[in-house]
């Protein structure tokens, strides 16, 4: 912090420097403040506790993928809003927001790469892009990149971040969950591996389709993954239900998924479980 003396009026006087209000940021796990550029040096996950926050999309690319071999896919698909739908908002306004937010045209970042020298097609989930919910042009990109891993005969990779299926778009977007499982299938005919990255959260439809279609799943710790919430389930079976039982921690427990690595190990775990499924 920067202090400098003002004299006025013969009166010695301390000003303190105004500090910027985003340079720090609390917790959620342990409430611990911590500065966030040492926290973006730890992948984003907290040094005291572990805790993972919400990253975007090109962050993923970034962690995932070998440097210099990235070629994004499909940037000029938009989102449109072919039921002129109108809540508390007017659909087409927040999209426009999202774009402005995110940069991107959809919730969707997709392409081909490299992780640790492996080719692999990828897709990965923006939620900051309206609650990286599926909309027509999300599960278009999402089932793009099975059909480019079956053209170049390589991995699938696919990161999801959602809170389900896009409801402005109505039924256009629960179609999308059987359009991507069908490309699963095909990727399955061909002898290809389909890797699902679960991270906070993935839920609804997305949970529903794609996500636990793969042949492996690997999440990330404290992940909430699932269909409907917790207070939907509890009103539905009118049962108390055990603690977390959402968290990828208790879903490995019960086999839902296969594997949980850190941020930090996420691409070397990656990179062994293709190895594994796909050495050639």
């Amino acid at each position: 912090m920067e202090w400098f003396r003002k004299a006025k009026s013969g009166i010695g006087t301390l000003i303190k420097k105004d500090t910027p209000a985003d340079l720090w940021v609390k917790c959620d796990g342990c409430k611990e403040v911590l500065y966030r550029k040492e926290l973006a040096q730890h992948l984003h996950v907290c040094d005291h506790c572990g805790h993972h926050f919400r990253i975007g999309a090109a962050e993923y690319v970034r962690i995932l993928v070998d440097a210099g071999t990235w070629f994004p896919m499909d940037t000029t698909l938009r989102s449109v809003d072919p039921l002129k739908f109108v809540a508390k908002k007017k659909y087409k306004d927040s999209i426009q927001e999202a774009e402005k937010k995110t940069g991107a045209a959809s919730g969707v970042l997709s392409g081909t790469g490299k992780i640790e020298g492996r080719p692999v097609a990828l897709g990965v989930m923006d939620f900051r892009f309206i609650g990286g919910s599926m909309g027509s042009v999300e599960g278009e990109k999402i089932a793009r990149v099975f059909r480019k891993a079956l053209r170049d005969k390589v991995p699938a990779i696919i990161v999801s971040a959602s809170g389900g299926a896009r409801m402005q778009e109505g039924v256009l977007s629960l179609m999308q969950m059987a359009s991507t499982s069908a490309e699963i299938a095909r990727m399955r005919d061909a002898g290809l591996p389909f890797l699902s990255i679960l991270t906070n959260p993935t839920m609804g439809g997305v949970t529903a389709s794609f996500a636990m279609l793969g042949d492996v799943h690997i999440a990330e710790p404290g992940s909430l993954i699932g269909f409907a919430g917790e207070r939907v389930i509890r009103e539905t079976i009118r049962q108390q239900l055990p603690p977390g039982f959402q968290r990828a921690e208790f879903l490995l427990e019960k086999g839902f998924v296969d594997l949980i690595a850190p941020r930090p190990e996420l691409k070397a775990t990656v990179a062994r479980v293709l190895g594994h499924l796909y050495p050639g």
